[in-house]
């Protein structure tokens, strides 16, 4: 089944349960969904899981980064709000690797490339990406790049 079916499927089973947050968060990631297939001009055909996977992330991301910042702020009760959205969210994300996986991998293409310094960090960290897709954080990919480059 597709992603954006099961997202539906589980939009309808969250109102007619009465979880309205629930609701409220999957009907939020549903029109993020609709603006990104809008502004990519594939309103007809619809983003692929792999796309929807990633806007998920940046979604997720989004409500870290909030929750971060309302934690600075000393405002603990939209912290966990925002949390519990990333949480929700989380459930339709790619199943991600632990930091020991990605740690392989990054090792198997600096070997691969004969990578030895820092201006390789780049082409490095893309053949990472593209060998991991979306099970995977970006910055995470960076920060071990970094290290075994350093």
């Amino acid at each position: 089944m597709a992603l954006k079916e099961q997202i539906d499927i589980d939009l309808k089973a969250a109102l007619l349960g009465g979880d309205r947050f629930k609701g409220e968060v999957l009907r939020g990631l549903k029109a993020a969904i609709l603006n990104e297939e809008v502004a990519k001009s594939l309103r007809e055909e619809g983003l692929s899981d792999d796309a929807i996977e990633q806007l998920i992330s940046r979604e997720i991301k989004k409500r870290n980064d909030s929750a971060t910042q309302y934690d600075a702020a000393n405002r603990p009760e939209l912290s966990e709000t925002e949390r519990k959205e990333a949480a929700i969210l989380a459930e339709y994300q790619a199943e991600q690797l632990s930091e020991a996986d990605i740690k392989v991998v990054v090792d198997r293409v600096i070997a691969e490339q004969a990578a030895v310094s820092m201006a390789q960090m780049g082409q490095v960290i893309g053949a990472v990406k593209k060998e991991l897709g979306n099970s995977a954080d970006g910055s995470l990919i960076a920060q071990l790049v970094k290290n075994a480059l350093q």
